[in-house]
């Protein structure tokens, strides 16, 4: 979905090149329709080398131009980044933050009372467009806005739309979640060189059957539970090794991970 839209990407670290790189190869936008901003000019550089979009280092330029806003910038700095395009970003622009923890009434409380904010919540797999970002819709945002906003983040894998009030629960989940998954993948890589196979082979047997086993979650509709029984044959190797994960408290140690995060997501908005 072409957008029709300038859109101006503010920070480019991970995140916001991933959005730039997912917006172009979707045909979301065009080069000439993306404008990123930087502290950093060496990585305004590199990001203009790369990709062919205009970038500099003035937010301001930048908000005045664009009709459609990415807040990419770390949390801590956000404050004064809102404040420094105030002036500029008017009611008629969208805004779409990835700030972590940072609500979107204290965003509206930097711009003006009818700021057009959507709040969202990628991670880290949309580097190579198999993320999954939630969204949560400002009380100003117009249909058309999420429309925008959907198809921006679905250029970088899938969207889901939650309250505001749950998106704690979503960075203790699937914004801290892969990293939960890259140790599963290494610890099943060191089991299978602890029986044996060669580093490389071991690694690319957990990673692709990691892979799998969520596609077949995606693309059958089936409970994973119920995908699990069918790998599972009575007296066989695989429900002895699901005894072995019960018994470490794989299970409940996944979810108090979960817990644990959300929790400490909750802290930082605080702070």
């Amino acid at each position: 979905m072409a957008l029709g839209k300038k859109i101006a990407v503010i920070g480019v670290g991970n995140m916001g090149e991933a959005l730039i790189a997912g917006m172009l190869a979707s045909k979301a936008a065009a080069p000439d329709e993306i404008h990123a901003t930087d502290v950093a000019s060496e990585r305004l550089d590199q990001i203009k080398a790369r990709y062919g979009i205009q970038a500099g280092t003035d937010n301001r330029t930048a908000a005045s131009w664009c009709e459609i806003m990415i807040l990419a910038v770390e949390p801590q700095v956000l404050d004064h980044v809102l404040d420094d395009v105030r002036s500029v970003l008017t009611e008629a622009k969208l805004v779409l933050s990835v700030a972590a923890g940072y609500p979107i009434a204290r965003i509206v409380s930097h711009l003006t009372p009818g700021a057009r904010v959507v709040r969202c919540m990628p991670n880290t797999p949309s580097a190579v467009r198999a993320g999954i970002s939630a969204l949560a819709w400002g009380s100003a945002v117009l249909d058309e806005d999420q429309r925008f906003a959907r198809a921006i983040f679905e250029s970088v894998g899938g969207v889901v739309v939650v309250d505001e009030r749950l998106m704690d629960a979503v960075t203790g989940l699937s914004g801290s979640g892969p990293a939960y998954v890259f140790l599963i993948i290494e610890a099943l890589a060191d089991g299978g060189v602890k029986m044996g196979l060669p580093r490389n082979t071991a690694l690319g047997l957990a990673a692709q059957t990691v892979f799998g086993a969520a596609q077949m979650v995606q693309e059958t509709g089936e409970h994973p539970g119920r995908l699990k029984d069918k790998v599972t044959s009575p007296g066989g190797t695989t429900i002895a090794g699901l005894h072995e994960l019960e018994r470490g408290g794989l299970r409940a140690s996944l979810m108090e991970a979960v817990e644990a995060a959300t929790r400490r997501s909750r802290e930082l908005a605080a702070e």
